[in-house]
């Protein structure tokens, strides 16, 4: 099939931001997609799912493609992320290993089992034609299934596109990082009064997304608004909903609040956000050392160097954060100056006591925030 005239059938159906990871099969679309659309390359499958949940969020309508070997570091976001939020993406994914089809030994099981495991997440899916006039119908099916806010594969075998030559990327060559590093001692605050200063600088512009666990319970306590995602699941995915929201939303202020846990398990998520380098995108680190949800087990984060790694990866601006006042002359200026900035507050483990679950589902916080988008208003 002719790969430029299926990607300009999926562009006129409103599919023009692409993101995912490459593989042979999927490459000349891959290819389209990076020469002729909005296209994001994340490190891993799962990244990719989470950055095109952040663009649907803005307003449009995501693919993501894969090769199925990738479908299993994509299930989290998948089960706990576009199931739960009920977000819907255009997905394709490809078929290594297919059953009776020589291929590479890794390829193997999953060739037998990528389907099933689609079933078995109840993402609708089909296999894609190679006959231009079928797989535009498909594509009308794709779209009745996404308006129903469910996920659509195509599952696609070899040789289903036609070459696509890539034309020349230009490399984005990473500025001088500013770094501050740690000078003093630390405050220790508790996370509750971290997110009652980020909180408290919050206005119709701001968007705030708080990764999952505590975090997100204790800032929906502090105040409700239709500018705060509160996350479920998908542990270490939320800097890559705030990267694909802030590439497509660039008008408002995107203000990612991480947890030590989160961020280690997803940490090439880092890489991805420097080098797209959204200057409206601000990411808090609040650190306590502890997987405080579970239980207070304790994370590596101690032997990790936030502010280097964030810098090496491009991030502008690269801040340790003693206190809630320099958090907040912090945040104040970033607002002022925007430049993708990382902040790394230490707080002391430990939540609030009583705390309450949030009583407003989570696909109703998905589809507040969106309309919060649209309108550019947060009012109760």
């Amino acid at each position: 099939m002719d790969t430029k005239q299926f990607g300009e059938e999926l562009k006129q159906s409103g599919f023009a931001f692409y993101t995912g990871v490459p593989c042979s099969f999927l490459k000349n679309l891959i290819n389209y997609a990076i020469n002729d659309c909005e296209y994001v390359g994340a490190t891993n499958e799962g990244d990719a799912l989470a950055i095109a949940s952040g663009a649907y969020l803005a307003g449009k309508h995501p693919v993501v493609l894969m090769q199925n070997s990738g479908l299993a570091n994509a299930v989290s976001p998948l089960v706990s992320l576009n199931y739960t939020f009920r977000i819907p993406l255009l997905g394709f994914v490809s078929l290594r290993g297919e059953p009776g089809i020589p291929d590479e030994p890794q390829h193997e099981l999953m060739g037998q089992i990528t389907t099933r495991l689609l079933d078995l997440m109840e993402v609708s899916w089909a296999y894609l034609s190679s006959d231009i006039a079928e797989a535009k119908d498909q594509i009308q099916q794709a779209i009745q299934v996404i308006q129903q806010n469910r996920p659509f594969f195509f599952v696609v075998k070899k040789g289903i596109f036609q070459e696509e030559i890539l034309r020349t990327q230009e490399l984005k060559p990473a500025s001088n990082p500013f770094k501050q590093r740690k000078n003093a001692s630390d405050q220790l605050p508790r996370r509750y009064e971290a997110l009652a200063t980020i909180q408290s600088l919050t206005d119709n512009n701001t968007v705030q997304l708080a990764t999952t666990g505590k975090t997100g319970r204790e800032l929906y306590e502090i105040k409700d608004i239709a500018g705060n995602f509160y996350m479920v699941g998908s542990m270490g995915c939320i800097s890559s909903i705030g990267l694909g929201l802030a590439l497509s939303k660039k008008d408002k202020d995107i203000i990612v609040i991480d947890g030590d846990g989160a961020l280690l398990m997803r940490m090439g998520s880092l890489a991805t956000n420097g080098y797209y380098n959204p200057p409206n995108m601000l990411h808090i680190l609040l650190d306590n050392n502890a997987h405080d949800s579970t239980g207070g087990q304790k994370t590596v984060s101690d032997n990790i160097d936030f502010i280097e790694i964030t810098a090496a990866c491009g991030y502008t601006k690269s801040i340790y954060v003693h206190n809630l006042e320099q958090l907040k002359s912090s945040i104040m200026e970033w607002k002022k100056e925007k430049n993708l900035t990382f902040l790394h507050l230490k707080i002391s483990p430990g939540s609030k006591k009583d705390l309450a679950r949030p009583h407003i589902k989570p696909y109703e916080v998905k589809d507040r925030l969106r309309l919060f988008l649209k309108s550019g208003t947060s009012s109760q």
